[in-house]
């Protein structure tokens, strides 16, 4: 496979007119100007000693929220058919619940300019940068969270109105839940399988009374959640090593999975202990299963299990074959099977790929990033999207991860993902090879097409 070079066969169901490529960022990852919302977990989280590998914050980040215009510039330079970005919730709300009208005007004017580029919107509510006086009242342990979180998305519904093209509620609230409440290594940095598993219902309640909202005040968009899922296989096809991957596979994925496809949560429930289980309320499950226009699937690496004599499953420490900068295992086969898998289980609705990437150790030499690393990862991962369409499964578009270098939660600066360098200290942009050629694999595609994907200029 070339490794310079990003391509599909001309007969590939992701050539269809429709079928949407973009790029991806987070709020907190990118925006900076702290100054000008409120604190959120992370912030505290990023204040405690330790914390992030670096010492580093989000305090810079991007510094996006005064350089967004030449960021989208960028963007539209790319030739994507969308940008993916989250709101922050304190940037547009205050504590008591009235509009911060400066922060809503940010979004307004990023989504106008998108708008009016030809470049759909693609909004998620939640990318894990809960209020921190909602944290201190108990966040995602307090029930109560998921209905200020409704309230949050009605506000930001209501405002933002047509110029959405697509709303996710959440983006993986696995991260949310299990590394921030059960491993502690994401915020607010709490250890307890208990509370977990209380975190994610709530976070999962929230997903269904947002659905709700979304519905009701942007009737035309569409509107999902943002799952992450690193598919599980067993080490071996003993039977004991195939029934500890089924085991890790309801832990992490069928978990979010299941009650938002079905109403309800996997057999492991039954495993767990009494104090460890979720308080499931009387309708609960049946306000998460609010019907979805499509389902975000978030993809990285696989995982391997075997049985365990005190667990009831083992990973795999040592990871086979090539590795990205994170320590994970490239394994673009995952995906085709991860798709396929799901196709067959459930009646699945459209899927977008909203996340997909890699952290590469780059180096800026002489102006250039040459992330060759990269560009081979990108192609053998959207090639297995398109196997996976091409085996009937419904695929609307692909994003990759993510546009540019930002701050990566609790490896804070060290780790790069993005399509574009960030030199920090001036916050300069240098579009990387990879960037370059996922530009190129698209010019191409529209070559191929005969037309644009974007209609640029409708509201220019």
């Amino acid at each position: 496979m070339n490794n310079t070079v990003i391509s599909l066969p001309s007969s590939s169901p992701l050539n269809k007119a429709d079928f949407i490529f973009g790029v991806a960022t987070a709020s907190f990852q990118i925006e900076g100007a702290v100054d000008k919302r409120l604190p959120c977990i992370w912030d505290t989280f990023c204040a405690e000693a330790g914390r992030i590998r670096d010492g580093s914050d989000g305090s810079m980040a991007c510094d996006h929220v005064r350089l967004w215009k030449q960021d989208v510039e960028m963007i539209y330079s790319l030739g994507v058919d969308a940008y993916r970005f989250s709101v922050s919730w304190t940037r547009v709300m205050h504590a008591d619940g009235s509009p911060n009208q400066q922060g809503l005007d940010f979004y307004l004017q990023l989504l106008e300019r998108l708008n009016s580029l030809g470049i759909k919107a693609f909004v998620t509510l939640y990318h894990w940068d809960l209020p921190q006086y909602l944290q201190d009242q108990g966040g995602w342990l307090n029930r109560e969270t998921a209905y200020k979180f409704r309230d949050y998305a009605d506000l930001v519904a209501r405002s933002f109105g047509d110029r959405v093209y697509s709303w996710a509620t959440l983006n993986e609230p696995y991260c949310s839940a299990y590394l921030g409440h059960e491993l502690g290594i994401h915020a607010p940095g709490l250890k307890s399988r208990a509370q977990s598993k209380q975190a994610a219902h709530h976070l999962l309640l929230a997903h269904g009374l947002a659905m709700q909202v979304l519905r009701t005040h942007c009737p035309t968009a569409q509107s999902g959640i943002v799952l992450n899922f690193s598919p599980c296989y067993a080490k071996t096809d003993r039977a004991e090593d195939v029934q500890a991957a089924n085991l890790a596979d309801q832990y992490f994925n069928q978990w979010y999975l299941l009650p938002v496809l079905t109403g309800r949560y996997p057999e492991l429930l039954d495993r767990l202990p009494v104090n460890d289980r979720p308080p499931i309320e009387e309708g609960d499950m049946q306000i998460i299963a609010q019907p979805l226009d499509y389902l975000g699937i978030n993809y990285y690496t696989r995982e391997v299990y075997e049985a365990h004599d005190q667990h009831w499953f083992a990973n795999l420490q040592e990871k086979q074959g090539p590795l990205t900068d994170m320590g994970w295992e490239i394994y673009p086969q995952g995906l085709t099977d991860l798709l396929v898998t799901y196709h067959q289980q459930y009646d699945l609705p459209p899927i977008y790929i909203t996340e997909n990437g890699a952290a590469m150790p780059d180096k800026l030499v002489d102006g250039k990033v040459t992330d060759k690393d990269r560009v081979e990862y990108l192609n053998s991962h959207i090639h297995a999207v398109h196997e996976a369409a091409r085996m009937g499964v419904d695929i609307r578009g692909y994003f990759a991860w993510s546009l540019m270098d930002n701050f990566e939660w609790a490896e804070g600066y060290l780790k790069r993902f993005g399509l574009v360098y960030v030199d920090y200290p001036t916050q300069k942009r240098i579009i990387k090879a990879s960037g370059l050629a996922y530009r190129d694999f698209l010019a191409r595609r529209q070559q191929q097409s005969g037309s644009s994907h974007r209609q640029v200029g409708e509201s220019n």
